[in-house]
């Protein structure tokens, strides 16, 4: 159990954390809805410019290679699709939260390529398994380390400790982070993700992602192997990649091994090119 003085601090720093877009809120509860329209994503995102310029970015970049320049969010959503928009909005809201640096020697550039590449892959894993929503497994993907950038941001010596003892012995951050304050940052992320007002579902995957917490669900099956996939391949992290094999639960879930599952899922390369371009928003 957690100590009263511990759960106090934590709290602090979540609370201290900035509230999540409501415009962002909106689109996440919009593209819920089995009747949402085009329109309707369209008239949300135009209310709020910081999106809007992001978007156009994202959409007129050499990535997408479109044939002309794309000059409204309604022609942006004929070209790349609902469900890419959605996403975006949800990174920018994310990269948007995370602090220009933080005391801690967390680096953030590769805490992102990582969260994207993990998001883009348990979105993917998603489409294998029954009870398991892709657009979930994405925002899930994307923010489970969150609770690291909140630790790094308001315990700094902490975390530092923790990612020094993590190289050092060659073991997993959130164990080092459980050694040196008490609790791992999938707890930290967990309260944030709560505070955001997101679904239950996806605050018990971040919470529960770990060791004997690990629940067992398709949602976390579908999160806890990307995260490892993401790791294996080498595309940024945050903190010590220590790779896992999949818990036979998650591996019964989705087909096989670590190694069976990341050869089934064929060239990962548009995966990690999307992450690319998405964290330079």
């Amino acid at each position: 159990m957690m100590s009263a003085e511990l759960s106090k601090k934590l709290t602090a720093a979540v609370e201290n954390m900035p509230a999540f877009p409501k415009s962002v809120q909106k689109i996440i509860e919009l593209t819920r809805d089995a009747n949402c329209t085009p329109k309707d994503l369209v008239e949300v995102i135009d209310k709020d410019p910081v999106v809007t310029v992001k978007i156009l970015k994202v959409v007129n970049s050499a990535y997408y290679s479109l044939p002309k320049q794309v000059t409204s969010i309604g022609h942006s959503v004929v070209f790349l699709g609902f469900n890419t928009i959605k996403n975006l909005a949800l990174c920018i809201a994310a990269i948007g939260m995370l602090p220009k640096e933080n005391e801690a020697g967390f680096d953030g550039q590769q805490y992102l390529l990582h969260s994207l590449a993990t998001a883009g892959i348990a979105k993917q894993l998603a489409q294998r398994v029954q009870n398991a929503d892709p657009m979930d497994c994405f925002i899930a993907g994307l923010l489970h380390d969150f609770g690291k950038v909140v630790l790094a941001q308001y315990m700094p010596e902490e975390f530092r400790t923790a990612l020094e003892i993590s190289k050092r012995q060659g073991t997993s951050l959130h164990l080092a982070l459980r050694e040196v304050i008490g609790a791992d940052h999938a707890v930290v992320g967990a309260m944030l993700v709560e505070k955001w007002r997101f679904a239950p579902p996806l605050v018990e995957t971040i919470r529960n992602q770990y060791g004997h917490d690990l629940a067992d669900t398709d949602m976390v099956a579908c999160v806890f192997a990307a995260n490892q996939i993401s790791k294996k391949l080498k595309f940024g992290f945050g903190g010590n990649a220590c790779i896992e094999e999949l818990p036979p639960a998650i591996a019964q879930r989705l087909g096989g091994s670590l190694d069976t599952v990341i050869a089934s899922l064929g060239d990962l390369t548009p995966v990690f090119e999307e992450a690319l371009i998405f964290s330079k928003i």
